[in-house]
């Protein structure tokens, strides 16, 4: 079974986002694999909720959240992050989460490495400088980062048709 964990790496929009985006998927495996035997889609973890502490050596974490959290990104197969830009680049939060489960592997890059993520985001613009940096930031942790992305804004609502199409490009090149 082919596990894929949805990432928000907020509350509000993200996470509104992340569901949708799940809700999809469920449809599209379907579809794709006339089966959803050999697809997994796990809860979404929601970073903010995670309430992690601002990573720095010394300081402790929530050691039943963290290990969850590490756990859940070491059996996923695959990620779908779903987060906005923030100040023209990637939330604090994500960046944080993405520290604190390197430094808990024996690898830093063991948790990402080999491993394919799709990004959205649902930001105040167009989300592009966010898109760009967390691209490179995942590159650098050995994520393929897949070439399309699901774009949301005020102005540029959730289009399901086109997410479909990219949900499903994106499962066969998972398979």
């Amino acid at each position: 079974m082919h596990k894929i964990q949805i990432i928000s790496a907020t509350n509000d929009k993200n996470l509104d986002l992340a569901n949708s985006i799940q809700s999809t998927l469920t449809g599209v495996a379907k579809d794709v694999d006339k089966t959803t035997a050999s697809i997994d889609c796990p809860d979404i973890i929601s970073l903010e909720s995670l309430q992690l502490p601002l990573f720095s050596f010394g300081v402790k974490a929530n050691e039943e959240v963290l290990n969850g959290l590490v756990s859940s990104i070491l059996e996923a197969k695959s990620f779908i992050f779903c987060a906005p830009e923030y100040n023209g680049g990637v939330p604090p939060v994500l960046s944080n989460a993405l520290t604190w489960i390197s430094v808990q592997t024996k690898d830093w890059r063991e948790a990402f490495n080999n491993k394919i993520a799709l990004v959205a985001t649902h930001s105040g613009g167009d989300g592009f400088r966010f898109l760009t940096a967390f691209r490179i930031q995942l590159e650098y942790l050995g994520v393929t980062v897949y070439s399309r992305s699901i774009t949301v804004s005020n102005s540029k609502p959730y289009d399901e048709d086109k997410v479909k199409k990219i949900l499903a490009n994106y499962l066969e090149l998972i398979k």
